[in-house]
């Protein structure tokens, strides 16, 4: 199961855009376009030639694919679920623009198809874990040396209540400094770094290390530490 914040599948084929339409009109109607331009246009073969070109036009088109209705759209929230791991916030948001997109059959169950109803329905059974997500999400980020207040903001964008980020939180925090000596280390930073530079080079490693939402008192014990073989994380604490 991959993380959907990377793909999402799109299983309905686009409509015939504007200039085939345009296209099809002129080659059906009497007086179309290729009727105005005389013979030459025809080229050899005469109406042949302009009914294969027809011919061609409504070969690419598509039928509109149905509007949703609750079985439908059920079905859609499970084929996500199975692809990817999400949150109901990210489910609600996807099976809205698919609303959007295909429009609504709103027949009978239709309450049972309210989207923001169906991401619960997925929770209930299992199928989506905001918690489980945002343990993973944070873990991940945090290996790549990324602080609290960017996980905060990708908790944000995937919906992840406030409940959930809250009972995460203390983790989040325990990891902190290996987090920032994570990113010291890849951007050859503080002890990681050769020893050499300036203030102003000082400054930029520390705006990075600010911008990869590490705190601002931990970034500069790191920035301003030593070069070491074996930097502890105690002893930035």
């Amino acid at each position: 199961m991959t993380d959907d914040s990377h793909s999402e599948s799109t299983a309905f084929s686009p409509s015939l855009d504007a200039g085939d339409q345009e296209n099809d009109a002129c080659g059906n109607g009497g007086n179309g376009g290729g009727s105005r331009r005389g013979g030459k246009s025809w080229g050899k073969g005469g109406a042949k030639s302009g009914g294969k070109e027809r011919g061609k036009d409504r070969a690419r088109e598509r039928p509109a694919p149905k509007p949703l209705d609750a079985a439908a759209l059920e079905q859609m929230a499970l084929r996500y679920v199975e692809r990817f791991a999400t949150t109901r916030g990210r489910l609600t948001a996807y099976l809205m623009r698919k609303i959007r997109e295909r429009g609504w059959d709103g027949g009978t169950g239709a309450a049972l198809a309210e989207p923001g109803e169906l991401a619960q329905r997925m929770a209930d059974l299992g199928y989506v874990d905001d918690r489980a997500f945002a343990e993973q999400r944070a873990a991940a980020m945090q290996r790549r040396g990324l602080g609290a207040r960017r996980v905060a903001g990708a908790f944000r964008e995937a919906g992840i209540d406030e409940g959930d980020a809250e009972s995460i939180a203390p983790a989040i925090a325990d990891r902190a400094i290996e987090s920032a000596l994570a990113f010291a280390r890849r951007k050859r930073i503080g002890p990681y770094g050769t020893g050499e530079g300036d203030r102003k080079l000082h400054e930029k490693q520390l705006a990075a290390m600010l911008r990869a939402g590490h705190r601002f008192d931990l970034a500069r014990k790191i920035v301003a530490a030593p070069p070491s073989d074996t930097p502890e994380s105690i002893d930035f604490d």
